[in-house]
């Protein structure tokens, strides 16, 4: 992995590879982002369900 950033910083630049390394890098905590916020919205809907039976 670590030659193949060499490689790709000699080729397309220096900005463009930080780019794609933070892209990679925070594409694994997005998707936690998204998957608390499902199970957050499933909660809530939990609440409001058991509010209206009471």
């Amino acid at each position: 992995m670590y030659d193949q950033l060499v490689s790709l910083i000699s080729t397309v630049g220096f900005p463009i590879a930080v780019s794609i390394y933070l892209l990679i890098r925070f594409e694994n905590k997005i998707d936690l982002l998204v998957k608390s916020i499902e199970e957050l919205r499933e909660d809530i809907s939990a609440v409001i369900k058991n509010q209206e039976k009471k």
